[in-house]
């Protein structure tokens, strides 16, 4: 870590020595960017792989239109430097996981400020601030809410907005409580018996998008028998030389969205407590005046733009619920423009929510599956939110969040960890409070990340890959980037450049065993050890063989645990004591924030307090509540336990 500021001779001496690095230059990192340069920093480093588009202008207000498609670290740094020309920013247009971003790197800044919107990304920059003895400020908001703090991170970006002060050894890593992890579904559920529209998005996404444009070569449980008798085609989705685009856009619909359904309807034990789907065929949807005319209201500026069906078929407002028939005609439309204007990418494209051909295409597949199963279908915009996992920002809350951020950025810099505060921002003000901070939490002794305890890992070591291990486990669960594998002083796996080539193709071979036929067999009570060498990241898991999981519940077909068991802390609500759960397991809605109500030093979930709030404030406060200045933005002094508001007006 850099040489200490904190002894310069004032606060704005220590903040103008200080060599800062944001990550991330997007809702959050426009705000962070300006407020650091307007609060008298001098040396400011960003790091930003994106781009900037059209959706961004909204709130990202360094950005203008003429800006669209340039890099967004670029724009912001020559952005503020218009009105403060006489600091310097440094900007890097590159991904923060490029190996130039190493330990070394990092260890030249005196605090990270992250404002990155992935958990993989977070999971590796907490990585390296911690190898680097570099304090870490986190953060993120989700619409109208957000939170700022020294400690705790109960929620991930995606669920909940934060700003979190992280110091080894002083305070919880970033990784000291589990993150929320992309949900998966088992197969058959997508497959054959969806009941939420999620269920449909997955389908049009990860199966037929990715078997109609992605790779062939690909595992695909979508059902590519034809129902055409004495054709000789073994996949259905092949387009015969012959076929024309319309046949074959018309032939897919009806083999995906009604063949296909008959044949699931076939199984009658599936149905028997379950509603029926509805074969949709295109005979039954459009007429056949309705399909020869599809697209014909193109014009003439659509073929210059980026091809969209929506705009082909004249349609123009995305928050829209289209009719089936509707978003049928889109279905074919999009399926037709990629064969016409993306036909080279055919076969390489995988699903980017950005890509608005791509969207159409997955929101009306899903949609007409919804249909079929009876689901209420959804909006383009909201389709794009599922199939994304976007959550809509709101420029406000990135402007209280990246000052909360600067605030927290200068206690660091003094090196008073005690000061440091984590703070909900919160949606609608409880007792007339916005802003709820509350201290630090000490490192947890369980977190494999900086205590370095032991995981568990059950498998059945007889039937699961080294290849699944690493890709569900070590790669997605630990957010390892270029994993190394031992089984004692045996190493059976390293991923990186640099390898030999007898190595890469003995890994190679590795990864397609099964564990215990590995050169050092896995089974029952096996120690593995892994190690990111990037990261500067090591951790041992224990295996425990499993002979049998339940595919609903347990679908990876392994489970990972490891984290301390749930400890009940007492509290005092209403004159009285009530034990509350603190679990460490990665549960959504499991934040925790200082009650003012309790003793001083007490700790109570997030949802808890407000609802004592709430109830506190309809039976005791009806002042309160009809007190017209509920939307007054209030702040807490730097020692919450005085509870001493100052109002602003």
């Amino acid at each position: 870590m850099a040489s200490s500021p904190a002894s310069a001779a004032s606060e704005e001496e220590a903040v103008k020595a200080a060599k800062v690095l944001m990550v991330g230059a997007g809702g959050i990192g426009c705000e962070l960017l300006k407020t650091l340069a307007l609060s008298g920093f001098r040396d400011i480093h960003i790091i930003d792989l994106d781009t900037i588009e059209v959706s961004n202008l909204n709130r990202q207000f360094l950005f203008r239109q003429s800006h669209v498609g340039q890099s967004k670290a670029h724009v912001a740094r020559d952005a503020v430097l218009k009105f403060r020309p006489n600091i310097n920013i440094t900007s890097y247009h590159a991904n923060v996981k490029d190996a130039q971003f190493n330990v070394e790197f990092f260890k030249q800044f005196n605090v990270v400020l992250n404002g990155l919107d992935n958990l993989d990304a977070r999971r590796h920059v907490n990585r390296l601030c911690l190898a680097a003895e570099v304090p870490l400020v986190e953060s993120g908001t989700t619409g109208f809410l957000g939170q700022a703090a020294g400690g705790r991170i109960p929620l991930s970006h995606e669920q909940n907005s934060q700003v979190t002060v992280h110091v080894k050894g002083k305070t919880e890593c970033y990784e000291c409580q589990p993150k929320p992890v992309p949900k998966s579904y088992p197969v058959c559920t997508i497959t054959s018996t969806p009941s939420k529209f999620v269920h449909c998005i997955v389908w049009a996404k990860e199966l037929l998008f990715a078997k109609m444009f992605g790779d062939k070569n690909q595992d695909n449980d979508l059902n590519v028998r034809s129902n055409e008798s004495g054709t000789s085609k073994s996949d259905v989705f092949e387009r015969n030389a012959d076929e024309d685009l319309d046949q074959y856009a018309r032939r897919i619909y009806d083999h995906v969205f009604g063949y296909n359904i008959e044949v699931a309807l076939e199984n009658e034990e599936t149905w028997k407590n379950r509603r029926r789907p509805n074969p949709i065929y295109i005979r039954d949807t459009l007429p056949e005046e309705a399909i020869r005319q599809n697209g014909s209201s193109r014009d003439i500026n659509n073929e210059q733009e980026e091809p969209s069906a929506m705009v082909s078929l004249g349609l123009r407002n995305p928050q829209e619920i289209w009719s089936l028939a509707d978003n049928s005609r889109v279905f074919l439309e999009a399926l037709k423009l990629f064969f016409e204007k993306r036909e080279k990418e055919i076969g390489n494209l995988v699903f980017d929510k950005d890509d608005q051909l791509a969207v159409e295409f997955v929101t009306t597949a899903a949609n007409i599956r919804a249909s079929s199963f009876g689901i209420p279908l959804h909006s383009l915009f909201e389709a794009k939110g599922v199939a994304g996992n976007i959550v809509h920002a709101v420029a406000t809350t990135n402007a209280i969040i990246a000052g909360l951020i600067v605030i927290e950025a200068i206690k660091v810099l003094h090196g008073d960890y005690k000061k440091y505060r984590m703070t909900y921002c919160l949606e609608h003000p409880s007792r007339k409070m916005l802003l709820m901070p509350i201290e630090p939490f000490e490192p947890n002794k369980s977190c494999y990340v900086c205590s370095e305890t032991p995981l568990l890992l059950e498998v059945n070591t007889k039937t699961t890959k080294l290849r699944e291990v690493i890709e569900k486990i070590i790669k997605s669960k630990l957010g390892m980037n270029l994993p190394l594998v031992m089984i004692g002083s045996t190493l059976v796996f390293e991923d990186g450049e640099g390898l030999e080539e007898d190595e890469a193709a003995n890994y190679a071979l590795n990864l397609e065993k099964v564990l215990a036929e590995l050169p050092a067999p896995v089974v029952n009570d096996t120690k593995l050890t892994v190690e990111d060498f990037q990261q500067e990241l090591s951790c041992s898991i224990n295996i425990k063989h499993r002979d049998e999981f339940d595919e609903e519940k347990e679908p990876d077909g392994m489970v990972l645990s490891g984290w301390s068991a749930p400890v009940e802390k007492q509290v005092t609500s209403n004159g009285g004591n009530q034990s509350v759960a603190s679990s460490s397991g990665a549960d959504y809605a499991d934040g925790i924030v200082e009650d003012i109500s309790t003793k001083p030093g007490m700790k109570r979930k997030l949802d808890e307090v407000l609802e004592l709030k709430e109830n506190c404030d309809a039976s005791s406060s009806a002042q309160v509540v009809e007190d017209d200045d509920d939307d007054d933005l209030v702040m807490l002094d730097e020692n919450p336990k005085l509870a001493k508001k100052k109002r602003w007006q």
